[in-house]
């Protein structure tokens, strides 16, 4: 029995990982649940799987969450930092699923390292942020983190137990997002709602705009990265609407290596929960014939050039991911809001990084004052091409 604690747990990965939980009940138990603000989804949650304890973004949050729902047993470990951190590092816990938004899960990721606990991250901005203070903790600590994303998780599925000096290079598959084949010069005009309509994923908002702009796929090589020891060199991008090839990996003799798989992100959560085995799944397999024409093209960076920063930022190293990522969280808030174009959000990062003095993030208080300065300079930057609403 494996004791699973999820940050996270009401977005959509978090509620994959309970419907992979249900799949396996004599295999995996829920310990701990963290959400952000949606009390009546955790609050069914609670009441299904009675963790032993959970957390909340804001005390607002879990006082809507106490007023929901009996939780007598259930230990209400705090509101944000803090309550992640207690979540993650609770000592019936085995392995922590990191799925909560944005650069929240840091510390927490942090904390159960410390602990020694299995990391299975489903959260890309941990390691653009601190990616060395990170796997230098898992190094230490012998933890091993399991990636989630599709793309990251299909990597280790073809690296698993080859020798890293077999590699040659990693292809990351993109589906291209909801603009794909556009040029820029139609882009200027496309709203959130547009950007919000993705053509083979179901997830977040905030993830899905950054797939829109292909900076998804650009915290994704920065990602890559640091979970696979290999330089910019040695990371490429490909465009595949079908998102059938979830990545590939090229072996120095010239032999290519591809896993393929549904779309759906309870396969990757359940090798990152079974792993080093494999368990059944409910899933129905890949039909091949079915899905037919699998087509590969080359990103369009002029149309999409977040993607291009983002291998900017990862060749500079340093602070600069940080400062990606931080500027990209501002621009696309504001493009969900109606106050930016699309184009903008590009535009915003640009300014942001070109303003930048690059210096070393050796340390938490290092990457939190640089992550600090980016979001204020990409709201300036923001304010200065908004639109009139």
């Amino acid at each position: 029995m494996k004791r699973i604690a999820i940050l996270g747990s009401t977005g959509s990965i978090g509620q994959s990982a309970l419907a992979v939980v249900d799949a396996h009940p004599n295999r995996l138990e829920i310990v701990g649940l963290a959400a952000g603000e949606n009390a009546e989804r955790l609050a069914e949650q609670i009441a299904r799987y009675r963790p032993r304890l959970a957390a909340m973004a804001t005390g607002a949050a879990i006082d809507r969450l106490k007023g929901l729902a009996p939780i007598a047993g259930v230990e209400v470990a705090g509101a944000g930092t803090e309550g992640l951190v207690r979540v993650a590092s609770h000592p019936d816990v085995d392995l922590v699923l990191c799925a909560s938004s944005g650069t929240d899960g840091l510390e927490a990721v942090l904390a159960a390292i410390d602990c020694g606990k299995t990391v299975a991250l489903a959260n890309k901005e941990v390691l653009v942020m601190a990616g060395g203070i990170v796997t230098e903790a898992a190094r230490r600590r012998g933890v091993a983190i399991l990636p989630v994303d599709s793309e990251h998780n299909a990597i280790h599925q073809c690296l698993h137990g080859r020798d890293p000096s077999e590699l040659k290079r990693i292809v990351l598959t993109a589906s291209g997002g909801p603009f794909r084949g556009r040029p820029a010069s139609a882009l200027s005009d496309v709203s959130a709602a547009d950007a919000l309509q993705h053509p083979t994923w179901r997830m977040g908002r905030k993830i899905t705009i950054d797939s829109a702009t292909l900076m998804n796929k650009g915290l994704e090589v920065i990602e890559a990265h640091w979970l696979f020891g290999v330089g910019a060199a040695q990371i490429d991008v490909v465009i595949h609407p079908q998102s059938v090839v979830h990545s590939m990996v090229e072996l120095i003799d010239g032999s290519i290596i591809a896993q393929l798989g549904v779309t759906d992100m309870r396969l990757p959560i359940q090798y990152a929960f079974s792993y080093p085995e494999r368990w059944q799944a409910t899933l129905p397999s890949l039909d091949l014939a079915h899905a037919g024409r699998l087509e590969f093209d080359v990103p369009d960076t002029e149309a999409f050039p977040c993607l291009r920063l983002a291998y900017r930022a990862l060749e500079v190293e340093r602070s600069l991911p940080v400062v990606l990522n931080a500027a990209n969280e501002v621009a696309v808030a504001r493009f969900l809001e109606g106050r930016l174009g699309f184009p903008a959000i590009a535009q915003v990062i640009e300014q942001t990084l070109d303003a930048h003095q690059v210096v070393d993030v050796s340390t938490l208080s290092s990457v939190r004052a640089v992550d600090r300065w980016a979001r204020e300079h990409a709201l300036e930057m923001a304010r200065g091409v908004e639109l009139k609403v």
